[in-house]
């Protein structure tokens, strides 16, 4: 049945209302064409005799009221008769009425159908699709070609911002060079100035920043794109290994707690360059936006729904509206997560590209103890994940 407040049910309402309107008016106008006296008599029946023994004016004014009498009743019992059929007929009428209205509503809206399920399977991972809807040159293809139209906008509108970013990249990366290798040049001297030693320390330190800010930009483009030519089975297990082993010292330093989870039937399929960022920087958000002293909690596996990844940081108790944020480039939460080592704000916007490029579903949770839990999911052999499934809480 149609959905309550629909464009169908309320053509389905319209059409009903038209036809029993019909309906009633043909029987209205045939009940009162047939109001005209009837002068027969219904069949089988015979007029009452003539009296015998009354004078002759007075028998014929009694045979008449008589006879009137009996036609009374003969319409009365027409007029009965056909208002209880108008009435049947009405019901079989309505009830036909919304039959044939649902179903020319259905055709009439099917082509609106079509085209809302294609805008929904269209994402900003494959503008290129297009409704192409054929038919006659009516309202709903006019409807269809105005989206194509918007959708080969937004494509080369995207298309635009990922070259400038690439490009801009690119380019950045020259003079960033040459300005190193000034740095280089001044240091070299002999017997420099102990203040152009200090002073091309802190222009290196930039330096780095500003490359490994640019290194985000560049990956960031590459991930919103979604167009990877080397998807391969990816073990979530070993990339996680892999990143714990390679920010050890980081975390003894810190003095962090680690508790790990990390079981072996966590694959996914996908870029494995993209996917090994993805973990790192889980585990750098973790370990850099963390309390000394503080715990993190690292877990993958397989529930069915898709391989998980599920990484858990101490720290100060968070907002969850801040928290949902924290996809977006450039979000931080207050000076408290910029992090001593200069967080560019590009860490999770990343990872929440990385996710949507593999068609996953990414969860930030602020923990009610104090802290961030960030729930990856990827489907573990091509196929979607269902972005309405819970992710399932990980227990020590």
């Amino acid at each position: 049945m149609l959905r309550r407040g629909t464009v169908g049910r309320r053509f389905t309402i319209l059409y009903a209302t038209g036809f029993l309107g019909s309906g009633v008016l043909l029987l209205a106008l045939t009940y009162l064409m047939s109001g005209v006296r009837q002068t027969t008599l219904a069949p089988g029946q015979a007029p009452t005799p003539v009296p015998t023994g009354e004078p002759g004016l007075a028998a014929a004014e009694a045979h008449i009221r008589a006879l009137e009498a009996q036609l009374a009743d003969v319409h009365g019992q027409q007029e009965r008769r056909m208002l209880l059929g108008s009435l049947v007929a009405l019901v079989v009428a309505a009830a036909l009425s919304l039959l044939l209205g649902r179903i020319l509503a259905g055709r009439v809206l099917r082509p609106l159908r079509l085209i809302t399920a294609a805008t929904r399977r269209i994402t900003a991972e494959n503008l290129h699709e297009r409704l192409a809807v054929t038919g006659p040159d009516d309202e709903v293809k006019e409807l269809a070609d105005t989206v194509d139209d918007l959708l080969e906008r937004l494509e080369a509108s995207f298309d635009a911002q990922r070259r400038f970013v690439g490009n801009a990249s690119h380019e950045l990366r020259t003079p960033l060079a040459t300005i190193r290798a000034s740095l280089d040049v001044a240091v070299a001297k002999p017997e420099p100035a102990a203040q152009t030693v200090a002073l091309a320390g802190r222009i290196r330190t930039e330096l780095d920043r500003l490359d490994h800010l640019l290194d985000g930009f560049l990956l960031l483009a590459r991930a919103q794109h979604g167009a990877f030519a080397d998807r391969t089975l990816v073990s979530l297990a070993e990339q996680t290994r892999e990143a714990l082993a390679d920010r050890a010292a980081d975390i003894a330093a810190k003095g962090l707690v680690l508790d790990t989870d990390v079981r072996p039937d966590a694959w996914a399929r996908g870029s494995a360059v993209l996917l090994s960022r993805m973990v790192r920087n889980l585990v750098d958000n973790a370990i850099v936006h963390n309390d000394v002293d503080g715990r993190i909690r690292v877990a993958t596996d397989d529930d069915g729904t898709g391989a998980r990844l599920v990484v858990e940081s101490g720290g100060p108790l968070l907002d969850q509206r801040e928290v949902d944020r924290l996809g977006r480039p450039f979000e931080r939460l207050g000076v408290a997560r910029t992090g001593p080592e200069g967080s560019s704000g590009l860490g999770l916007s990343i990872v929440a590209a990385i996710v949507a490029a593999h068609d996953g579903r990414l969860v930030l949770r602020a923990r009610p103890e104090g802290g961030l839990r960030v729930a990856v999911t990827l489907p573990p052999a091509g196929g979607r994940v269902d972005p309405t499934a819970k992710v399932r809480q990980v227990t020590p």
